[in-house]
């Protein structure tokens, strides 16, 4: 018998004998849900809100280790406001969408400097703060002071459509508005932190994108995808697309056992971390270093090249490590670190494995 069944087969409750969606869901994640996750300590509003940022687009087994990094470096919002944002992106680095720590790094600034270091609790103050938007803001709300506040992440798009047999993909517009309305109908006005937990729970424990485990789900007795055989069609997938490619020449300009890094502008792709120079691949990289750093080129040779998948295109890097016969002053926004001690900085995620690959040379 499934584990729906045998509960709803002692409680009577508001729909004819089975109980309300939310309050099932209730019962389930206080007894089979996540309990140990380093953020579930009673409430933090801070703990909530450095998880929910990170949890954005990242899986939590990925996130653990960071979260547990950045609470021993900054265990309060008002430690983080007080650091600079170069430590944040160090911190920070691997974890990728660097504009999430760039804005957690504004929010706690502006935490600090309008609220005193107090945490907004409600989703529309919550939802002013930089990096934070409407589901994100209701999860803070929910979490961290138990608000009824619908949200809607990838996992509760899962379950709700699976639920209620919402047809199309979830990102698109109007499926997504009708995720909405359909998620504010169903938050209970007490219990909001279980429940929004649970729902959470289950779309990562139970209503998996993959081989779902319907048998032990507290909603599969009204689930219509369920029902109608669905379970694997539902919610429709993101419209496949072929994302372009481009390509990128990186110079390692080396000198006496130190390379260059170059700070990047603070909006676009790895805003404000340090990187390397880059070039059309094409181009002459010796005429580079001689017109742009005055710098000439000693010897120069080709490393094996690195693929690299964003969201919306794939790069292919091509390193050229650059031994440099001389190097004049170093401007501003540049530095040269050994290998070893540029991985400290806060470097893309290719970069670093290109530097790790050198340090271990």
């Amino acid at each position: 018998m499934a584990w729906a069944d045998r509960e709803n087969q002692a409680v009577s409750g508001e729909r004819g004998g089975v109980e309300s969606f939310a309050s099932r869901v209730v019962r389930w994640q206080q007894r089979y849900g996540r309990h140990d996750l380093p953020w579930q300590t009673g409430g933090d509003a801070y703990r909530v809100w450095l998880s929910e940022i990170m949890l954005q687009q990242t899986q939590v087994a990925t996130v653990i280790p960071y979260f547990t990094r950045f609470i021993a470096r900054f265990p309060d919002v008002r430690s983080l406001a007080a650091t600079s944002e170069d430590a944040v992106l160090a911190l920070w680095s691997g974890l990728g969408y660097y504009s999430r720590a760039r804005n957690l790094h504004a929010a706690a600034r502006t935490i600090v400097a309008q609220h005193g270091g107090r945490f907004p609790d409600t989703p529309q103050e919550l939802a002013v703060l930089s990096g934070i938007g409407r589901s994100t803001a209701a999860a803070i709300a929910a979490l961290a002071f138990d608000r009824p506040c619908a949200i809607l992440d990838g996992n509760v798009k899962r379950v709700l459509a699976r639920h209620a047999g919402i047809e199309g993909w979830p990102g698109a517009r109007g499926v997504e508005m009708a995720l909405w309305r359909l998620a504010e109908t169903r938050v209970p006005s007490r219990n909001a932190r279980a429940y929004t937990q649970g729902l959470m729970d289950l779309g990562a424990m139970v209503c998996t994108r993959r081989r779902p485990a319907c048998d032990t789900c507290p909603i599969e007795t009204d689930c219509v995808a369920r029902r109608t055989h669905r379970v694997a069609e539902l919610p429709a997938p993101r419209p496949r697309r072929v994302l372009p490619e481009k390509s990128m020449a990186m110079l390692l300009l080396c000198d006496r056992g130190e390379l260059m890094l170059e700070k990047r502008p603070p909006r676009g792709i790895w805003g404000g971390l340090w990187s390397l120079p880059e070039i059309d691949p094409e181009a002459d990289a010796r005429v580079h270093c001689r017109a742009h750093y005055g710098y000439e080129a000693r010897s120069l040779r080709a490393l094996p090249a690195l693929n690299h998948s964003f969201t919306h295109f794939r790069l292919k890097i091509q390193p050229l490590e650059i031994h440099l016969a001389s190097r004049g002053t170093t401007p501003a926004g540049q530095l040269w670190l050994a290998p070893v001690d540029a991985l400290n900085a806060a470097l893309p995620a290719p970069v670093r494995t290109l530097l790790a690959r050198l340090a271990d040379a």
